[in-house]
């Protein structure tokens, strides 16, 4: 499993084209293994466990390492705000929470067995080699078997899956690739891009119009490129975030462990020595990267959710039977233990002054249920030193609260048993167990509330002739038109004003270089005299 930390330290191929990042040297060719002549890793194996304790064989500290990581924990617990973060702890409005419904949430973990909270976390051989390192493309988890490697084939979302043979994949294990991280990272919240809205399986061998990074036309770049590994650490990720990074990047022939994109780019991208170039990097002290880089969600042909109500959940056919309907692109639009679907593709952010602190709403938390509520919010403005200005997606939705306490609430979504929602479609049962096994009160009175969730957009990059263009924000009908707390050029003054403005610059100009011209020209003639 040390791959990962091989990955993300390869040197750059040279001669990329102008414009272009260089891609990185695979790592099969400086490698000096070849996993298929070890001893240990022929035959067949009967279990994903038996993989893990053929790989800790050799790599004898890899088990440790993964444990210590939030891919295993799903645990943080942010530096700033002390809150108790990680998908295990926080709420969505997606399907809410992990708590009750590991079985079918735990087959994007990086481990095996997560079924409830008696799940041995101290066990290296609990955790999953192949998911992150198969480099055959035939290795799947069971949908809804807490992690455990699918042993009968099925279908999901479309594709159909078969068993793996866990032989010739542990032979053919590397560093992981855009399609692995995908495997789960892609497929969150119910669906390709359904959570992230600039993750989804277009990234896959995408085109360089899509993702100059991940593009084999491009950077041909890894997920760990830039969420740079040591340890299987990996940095970046959406509870602690870099807002302004004034680091840039770090000390000569190092690469600094921080997903930003000054930690590659430095602090000042735009190095032509340009006017215009110049102007971009006064910008970036306020405007994030992506805010300028990444012009629309979801534009690679994968549509996105964007809302989701709950409360329309339940309702069935007049013959008894659930309802499943789909919209023109072949995404759910109502299910009825789902409720109300929306999906958008290649649509423009929302924008925010974003200082990097997440705040999550928790369920102990009040609300107010007449108006919507933020399951995540941030500070930041013109006046904070740390915020910039950052693309979102924002996800809507209706979901269940406690009506009585004004708390929201969790719930048991995924089961058998006779309170789980899926089966039984009762709301009361549901919430009740849920917030039972958390130890959290329930009055038993179920309402449903409007929320919203930020997610911030990182991915799906652009080339530079396709980032957006002045008049996007500067003019009267500006992306920015929700960002009243500061003046903006040509969005908040009249055109004639502006034209003023802009003359007198011109004027300034002019007077300068005249007075520059004339110095120089009387120097001349004294020295002709």
């Amino acid at each position: 499993m040390l791959w990962l930390l091989a990955a993300a330290t390869l040197p750059r191929a040279a001669g990329a084209e102008e414009g272009q990042l260089p891609a990185p040297t695979p790592a099969q060719d400086i490698s000096t293994a070849d996993h298929s002549k070890f001893e240990e890793l022929q035959g067949e194996f009967d279990s994903g466990r038996e993989v893990t304790k053929a790989c800790l064989e050799c790599h004898t500290e890899a088990g440790h390492q993964v444990r210590q990581s939030i891919h295993w924990t799903w645990d943080y617990t942010h530096p700033d705000t002390g809150q108790q973060l990680g998908k295990r702890h926080v709420l969505n409005n997606f399907c809410t929470n992990v708590r009750t419904n590991e079985p079918r949430c735990t087959s994007c973990h990086t481990g095996y067995g997560w079924e409830d909270a008696s799940f041995d976390f101290s066990n290296d051989t609990r955790v999953d080699c192949l998911v992150c390192h198969d480099t055959t493309g035939t290795y799947h988890k069971a949908p809804k078997d807490a992690g455990r490697v699918l042993e009968t084939a099925t279908t999901v979302h479309g594709k159909p899956l078969t068993p793996p043979d866990l032989g010739k994949v542990a032979r053919n294990v590397g560093p992981p690739d855009v399609a692995s991280c995908g495997s789960c990272h892609f497929n969150g919240g119910g669906g390709n891009g359904s959570k992230h809205g600039d993750l989804d399986s277009s990234l896959i061998d995408a085109p360089r119009s899509l993702d100059v990074h991940m593009s084999p036309e491009g950077g041909d770049m890894a997920c760990q490129d830039c969420h740079v590994a040591s340890g299987h650490e990996l940095a970046g990720g959406r509870y602690d975030m870099t807002a302004r990074d004034m680091q840039g990047t770090g000390k000569p022939g190092m690469r600094r462990q921080a997903a930003t994109c000054e930690s590659c780019h430095g602090v000042d991208a735009h190095d032509d020595g340009s006017y215009v170039a110049r102007t971009l990097n006064q910008h970036s002290d306020r405007v994030a990267c992506q805010t300028c880089h990444i012009p629309e969600i979801a534009r690679g042909g994968v549509q996105t959710k964007t809302w989701w109500d709950w409360s329309k959940a339940g309702r069935l056919a007049e013959d008894g039977s659930r309802i499943h309907e789909t919209n023109a692109d072949g995404r759910i639009s109502y299910w009825t233990r789902w409720g109300e679907i929306e999906w958008r593709e290649d649509y423009i952010p929302s924008y925010a002054w974003f200082d990097g602190d997440m705040r999550y709403t928790e369920a102990t938390d009040k609300i107010d249920p007449e108006s919507v509520v933020a399951i995540n919010s941030f500070a930041g403005g013109p006046e904070d030193a740390d915020a910039r200005i950052w693309p979102f997606k924002i996800m809507r939705g209706k979901q269940p609260y406690d009506a009585k306490r004004d708390r929201l609430v969790l719930m048991h979504l995924f089961g058998q048993d006779d309170t789980a929602y899926w089966k039984n479609l009762d709301w009361q049962p549901a919430i009740e167990t849920a917030m039972a096994t958390e130890g959290l009160p329930f009055s038993g009175e179920v309402g449903f509330v409007g929320t919203k969730m930020y997610w911030p957009i990182t991915h799906m990059v652009a080339p530079a002739d396709q980032a957006v263009g002045c008049a996007d924000c500067h003019s009267e009908d500006s992306r920015l038109a929700g960002l009243n707390s500061f003046y903006m050029p040509g969005r908040d003054a009249p055109a004639w004003l502006d034209r003023i403005g802009g003359l007198a610059v011109l004027a300034t100009l002019a007077g300068v270089l005249g007075h520059a011209a004339l110095r120089a020209f009387f120097r001349h003639r004294r020295r002709a005299r």
